[in-house]
């Protein structure tokens, strides 16, 4: 009998050492996937800082073509006014219009894309944030050819403007 409370003490001993076992693994998978959100939360929101320093840049990239665009078009303005032929004061003031409505644009897809960031850093889904950071970096990209696709058309529009101002027909 005694031999069978020894084997049962042991049993019982042995069960209580692999629950605690069980519980310390448990903890450390528990303490592994803690740790595994906050890296990628941490990684996550750098490149949300990243990003937002990003469209900044850009911002005052596009701001200052804007107004070299703007200077240039005053300049046309002031000093071939005399010159200008009927049908090009027409043209001045449609790229005027034209940069106007660009400014206007640029100030929108600004606010835009701050909402945007805003809603990506209080995107609680990990998978789903990353998601939209790739999707706001394929936006970046884009806006920045256009951005370079319309400030050559402006340039191209000034130049010949110039030109037809230099060189009348």
């Amino acid at each position: 009998m005694k031999l069978v409370y020894v084997h049962v003490a042991i049993l019982f001993t042995s069960l209580l050492a692999l629950d605690l076992l069980l519980t310390v693994t448990a903890n450390a998978a528990d303490q592994t996937e803690e740790i595994r959100k906050e890296q990628t939360d941490s990684r996550q929101e750098k490149q949300v800082r990243e990003l937002r320093q990003k469209e900044q840049i850009q911002n005052l990239k596009r701001e200052q073509q804007l107004n070299h665009a703007q200077q240039q078009l005053d300049q046309l303005k002031q000093n071939k006014t005399d010159e200008l032929q009927p049908q090009q004061q027409p043209q001045l003031n449609q790229m005027q219009q034209g940069l106007d409505r660009l400014k206007n644009d640029q100030q929108i897809e600004r606010i835009q894309k701050e909402l945007q960031l805003d809603r990506i850093q209080r995107e609680q889904n990990p998978s789903r944030r990353q998601e939209q950071i790739r999707d706001l970096q394929r936006q970046q990209q884009m806006d920045l050819l256009r951005d370079q696709l319309r400030k050559n058309q402006i340039q191209q529009d000034m130049d010949r403007l110039r030109n037809q101002t230099h060189n009348p027909p």
